[in-house]
This record gives C-alpha cells, sequence and structure tokens, in this order.
C-alpha cells in the first residue's frame, strides 16, 4: 500500500513539475496575497462583506495552491533554485535584483506562511462577521502575508530588508486596527517603535557587510565570509551581534520583548498571524538564513543561546501570573521563541526551524481556540469571569486540550515533544548543560500555566453571565481550521520533516544517540510532573488565580503579572528622561537669547511705526530735528580734533 501511494506521488510530483515551473510559481506565491490587497484597498470599502472575505481568503488560498505545488515539484528535484525578475537599482557595481530564491528553508518557511496563514484568514471570515471595517481588515491581512514571503523567498539582505519593514508596518497597522480605543493605538505604536530598535541594528550589519564583502546577495555572502574572516575575528563578531539586534526585534527577545504581550489588542486572528506563521518567527529565520556569519561569531552565538534561555523563562514565569487568556498565550509564544534561540545558540540551526514548524501549528489552534472562546462567551476574555465551558464549547475545548498538550510538549502524542526534545538533546550534546537545565525548567513551567490556562477558561463553575450564555460557533470557516491544526499538533505533524539537509548545517547532536534516550525520559517525566502539580494547585485547589493574598507569595504575583516590571524600568530609565530633555531643551538657553532678539526687532519696529504719522508739519520738524542733530554732531567731532 505504502510503495503504491509512494509511487502515486512521485508520478503526481513529476507531472505537476512538467505542467507548472517553479519560474511561474514562485512569484505567484506573492503576488497573489498583493493582488488581494491592491483589490481590496482600492475598492475604497464599497465591497460586500462577503466578497471582502472571499477576495483575502482566496488570494492566500492560492498561494498556499502554489506552495504545494511547489512542494510537490520540490519533492522530485531538490536543486535550490534562483529567479531573477528583474534589477531593482543599478549604482556603478551595487545592483541588487528583485531575486527570489527557493531551497529547502524557504520552502519550509513559505509552506508554514501559506498553510498556516490560509487557515487563520478562513477563521477569521467567521471571527470578524459583523465586524465593521472588513475590507480594511483584509486588506492589512493580505498586505502582511505579501511582506512576510518577500522576506523569506529574497536572495539578498535588501529585499530581506524590503519584507523585514512592510511586516513591522502591518503590524502596526494590525496591532490598532480598533483605533478608536487609544489603548490599542499606543499597543500598536509601541510594537512599531520596539521593533524598529531591532531593525537600526539590522540596517547597521547590512552596511558593515557590504562594506567589507561587496555584496548583499545571501549566497554570496555565505560564501566569502569565510574566505574574509577567521572564526572569532572582531568585524564578523559585530556584524552577528547587529543581525541578532534585529531579531530580538521582530522575535520579542529580551530586551526587546515588551510590545508582544501588548499586541494582544489587536483582533485574534491578527493575534494568531504574528504569533504562530509570520512576524515572530523571522528572526529566527535570518538567524538560520544567516548561519554562515554565526559559525563565524562563537560568541554572538552563544548569546544568542543565553538571550533566548533567560526569554523562555522570564516569559514562563510571567504566563503564570496572567488571567486574560491571550497574554497567557502571548508569553507562551515569547518562550517558545526563546526555546529557537537556544538551539539556535547551540548550533541546531535544523532544530529551531523544525520547532518553528511545530510551533506554528499548535500556536495557531490555541489563538484561534481562544478567539471561539472570546466569540461565544460575548468577547469575554477574562478567565477570572469564565469557567464551565467545556461541555458549552467542545470543538474549543478539543482545541485548547491538543494544542495544550503540544504546547507542553506531552510526551508521544503531540508534536511539541519531539521538536523540543530535540532541542533539550541538542543542548546536552554540545555541552551546554546551564542552557539544558533552563530548557528544563521552561518545560515544568510550560506545564503548569498551560493547564491553568485550561482549567481556569474551561473548568469549574461560570463565574459570569457571559460564560453562562455562552454560544457554540458553527460552520465551515469556523471548524476547518481548528480541526487540520488539531491533527498536525499531534504527532502527525511531528511526521513532516523540514527538507534542510544541505541547506542548514547538522547539529551537534546529530549521529549520537548516547544519553538520548535517558534525556527523553527525563524531558517526559518533567512534563508530566508539571501537568501533575498544576492539577493539584489549580484543579483540585482551585487556586489557579493569585499565589497568595499577602506576603512573599503576592509579591512574586504582582512581580510577574507586570512581567518582571520590564515597562516600568524602561518608563523610568528611557521614557521619562527623554521627556525630561525635550521639556529642557524646549526652553533652553540658545533658544531664550533668539527669542530675545526677537522681541526686540519687534519693539523697534513697534516704536518706528508710530512715528509714520501721515503729516505732513511733523516730518518736516523730524527733518529739522534730524539736520540739525547731525551738523551738531559734526561740529563737535571738528572741534574734538
Amino acid at each position: 500500500m505504502m510503495e503504491l501511494l509512494t509511487t502515486f506521488l512521485t508520478t503526481l510530483s513529476a507531472t505537476l513539475s512538467t505542467t507548472f515551473s517553479t519560474a511561474l510559481l514562485l512569484p505567484l506565491t506573492f503576488l497573489l496575497p498583493l493582488a488581494g490587497t491592491l483589490i481590496l484597498a482600492f475598492s475604497r470599502g464599497t465591497l460586500s462583506y462577503r466578497l471582502s472575505a472571499l477576495v483575502g481568503v482566496g488570494s492566500v488560498g492560492l498561494a498556499a495552491l502554489a506552495t504545494v505545488l511547489l512542494a510537490l515539484g520540490f519533492a522530485t528535484d531538490a536543486t535550490p533554485q534562483s529567479i531573477t525578475l528583474w534589477t531593482w537599482i543599478a549604482v556603478g557595481e551595487f545592483a541588487p535584483s528583485i531575486g527570489l530564491a527557493l531551497d529547502g528553508l524557504s520552502l519550509t518557511m513559505l509552506s508554514v506562511i501559506t498553510g498556516v496563514g490560509f487557515f487563520i484568514h478562513l477563521f477569521a471570515a467567521w471571527y470578524m462577521r459583523g465586524e465593521e471595517g472588513i475590507t480594511r481588515f483584509y486588506t492589512y491581512m493580505n498586505l502582511f502575508v505579501f511582506s512576510m514571503i518577500l522576506l523569506v523567498l529574497g536572495d539578498n539582505l535588501l529585499l530581506l530588508f524590503l519584507g523585514w519593514e512592510g511586516v513591522g508596518l502591518c503590524s502596526y497597522l494590525l496591532i490598532s486596527y480598533y483605533y478608536h480605543d487609544s489603548a490599542n493605538g499606543w499597543a500598536g505604536f509601541k510594537a512599531f517603535i520596539i521593533t524598529r530598535i531591532g531593525d537600526v541594528f539590522l540596517a547597521i550589519g547590512m552596511f558593515l557587510l557590504f562594506s567589507r564583502l561587496g555584496t548583499l546577495d545571501i549566497n554570496e555572502i555565505l560564501t566569502l565570509a569565510p574566505k574574509a574572516w577567521q572564526a572569532g575575528d572582531t568585524t564578523v563578531e559585530l556584524a552577528a551581534f547587529l543581525l541578532l539586534g534585529g531579531a530580538l526585534g521582530k522575535s520579542a527577545q529580551l530586551p526587546l520583548h515588551t510590545w508582544l504581550a501588548d499586541a494582544m489588542a489587536g483582533p485574534t486572528p491578527v493575534s494568531a498571524l504574528i504569533h504562530a506563521a509570520t512576524m515572530v518567527t523571522a528572526g529566527v529565520y535570518l538567524i538560520a538564513r544567516m548561519h554562515g556569519i554565526f559559525e563565524l561569531a562563537p560568541t554572538a552565538l552563544y548569546v544568542t543561546g543565553v538571550i533566548g534561555a533567560l526569554t523562555l523563562l522570564m516569559a514562563g514565569f510571567a504566563a503564570l501570573a496572567q488571567t486574560d487568556i491571550k497574554r497567557v498565550l502571548a508569553y507562551s509564544t515569547m518562550s517558545q521563541i526563546g526555546y529557537m534561540f537556544l538551539a539556535l545558540g547551540v548550533g541546531a540551526f535544523d532544530t529551531a526551524i523544525f520547532h518553528l514548524m511545530t510551533h506554528a501549528f499548535f500556536k495557531a489552534l490555541l489563538f484561534l481556540s481562544a478567539g471561539a472562546v472570546i466569540v461565544s462567551c460575548h468577547h469575554e476574555q477574562d478567565m477570572r469571569n469564565l469557567g464551565g465551558l467545556w461541555r458549552k464549547l467542545p470543538l474549543a475545548y478539543m482545541g485548547f486540550v491538543v494544542g495544550g498538550a503540544a504546547l507542553a510538549a506531552l510526551p508521544l502524542v503531540s508534536a511539541g515533544f519531539y521538536s523540543k526534545d530535540e532541542i533539550l538533546w541538542q543542548a546536552l550534546a554540545a555541552n551546554q548543560q546551564g542552557l539544558l537545565i533552563a530548557g528544563l525548567i521552561g518545560a515544568l513551567l510550560t506545564s503548569l500555566y498551560t493547564l491553568r490556562l485550561i482549567i481556569g477558561t474551561f473548568h469549574g463553575s461560570a463565574k459570569s453571565d457571559n460564560a453562562r450564555h455562552a454560544e457554540a460557533g458553527r460552520g465551515l470557516a469556523h471548524g476547518l481550521p481548528l480541526v487540520v491544526l488539531a491533527v498536525l499538533s499531534t504527532f502527525l505533524g511531528a511526521w513532516i520533516t523540514p527538507p534542510l539537509s544541505g541547506v542548514l548545517p547538522t547539529g551537534p547532536g546529530e549521529g549520537v544517540t548516547a544519553g538520548h534516550g535517558a534525556l527523553e525520559l527525563i524531558a517526559a517525566a518533567v512534563a508530566l510532573s508539571g501537568m501533575a502539580l498544576a492539577i493539584w494547585l489549580f484543579g483540585l485547589k482551585r487556586g489557579w488565580l493569585r499565589l497568595a493574598d499577602h506576603g512573599m507569595g503576592a509579591g512574586l504575583w504582582q512581580l510577574w503579572h507586570h512581567a518582571w516590571g520590564f515597562d516600568m524600568l524602561y518608563d523610568w530609565t528611557l521614557v521619562r528622561p527623554y521627556r525630561g530633555l525635550v521639556a529642557l531643551l524646549k526652553s533652553d538657553v540658545v533658544e531664550g537669547v533668539f527669542r530675545l532678539l526677537a522681541k526686540l526687532v519687534r519693539l523697534v519696529h513697534l516704536g518706528l511705526s508710530r512715528t509714520q504719522t501721515g503729516k505732513l508739519r511733523g516730518y518736516a520738524v523730524t527733518m529739522v530735528v534730524g539736520a540739525t542733530l547731525i551738523l551738531l554732531s559734526l561740529a563737535l567731532v571738528i572741534q574734538g580734533t
């Protein structure tokens, strides 16, 4: 049976590869979402809700279909391909092109963006029904997908940077989608500013690489870098740190992480798109794509792993003290991206991408399930006002259970177990015991906050009228994305092997088996222990809301609830001093001098203008007096000499 299936797929791949060429399909993957954006934007809101949703969902669906055809062709011939559409700029020898590169890494990212992105778009058609401005919503969503595809397909850093900035712009537009509430506008503004800080580092890193290597073509950079620098060279370390700075902003890692939780101000499908399939994975992709630079910069690579470990722990504790279900998932995303950075830091680039893929499946499932709960409970998303929903919302409950199992790395049956276990194994194989311990503690915290989220949202008694009168969602747009993503979040999703061989270097644990089985048992025990502890704490004792009402427990609750106080720290050390400096410069001494001169000129003008009376006698008297004074002055001067 398997032989027949393999033969059929091989024949199908060969047929499709001859019918649809890569040169045709690859541009379609980003031109289709762009076409959807333009149609929706130039309609000026005249399209109906159904037609807007059809254009928005259909364009991304067609891009996903083109990606499937590309993947079938790539299964037959896995040779990397590059397509140059046209030359973008030509200034001397600097002539970057609009060029697309297809290899195992870009195909994996493209599949995640278009595949998961399609199901998010489809779910949004149910979630956003009845909302005003649906045309504007899908315009931004399609532009977001277009920008992300451009980012991962660009064969040079300049085109990658164009997609990078496009994603940042769209994040601002989507996070502040409900702009009538000023808090939402500030949340989008915060995301825009903080990610721009990282973007400045990335831009400087690009300038440095171009000044030293004379090119922005990614393949040429990876080829020339080992010839230009030795491992540990100061210049390549600096270039790697600058690239890392850009990655930290987009992927919300310490210290540029504070924007991600506030990004929950946007509609829930936006949260799913940002947190699962697109924006936060851009930093991971950047480091993996530029792996040749980081391999020559061991210090920057180690710092990448340390930042990932610190972020996953910080975010894990913060998630334990949130009551908003979307903020729990936001800090969960921050923590899981931290695992990816940890994997990158030990040189397991392929493992980081594998976890990126599985994380996209179960995190999109969790966010869409959270959206189903929010709509069904009349836009209530605080766990203190939910509870008792598992019978009323069975499909959303299933999504939380399956997605939560993958997030908590439930052994054997969940996709998250296989990718997270591989990260821990790579850390052990790299002899990075500190990073391994951080990963195990993070796994325990993940089990705790995941079970707390599920128990607090779905079990116990309903705590508000919104929960008591919850109405389950219906329809294909509601159910199909949840079911498909639930299947992919199980061990079936882990069977999908990203075609990264020959594109990314293998990790330190490749080919080594000694101790792997023991670590698997330890990781499984940690995950199961965390679940058991969570059931006891939040299920049996029902103390799921706070650690304690007074004493150290209350202090820890406040510290973790405010995510270790980074927002307050930045406010006191950056925002307030800046405002004080602005207030000081507003009335500084130099400006005061110029203001005094302006006032003096104004007074002189006022005095002279009063002499202009229009009376001839006055003018004559003035002339006589003036002439007399001049003659008197000359006489005094002559007498003095």
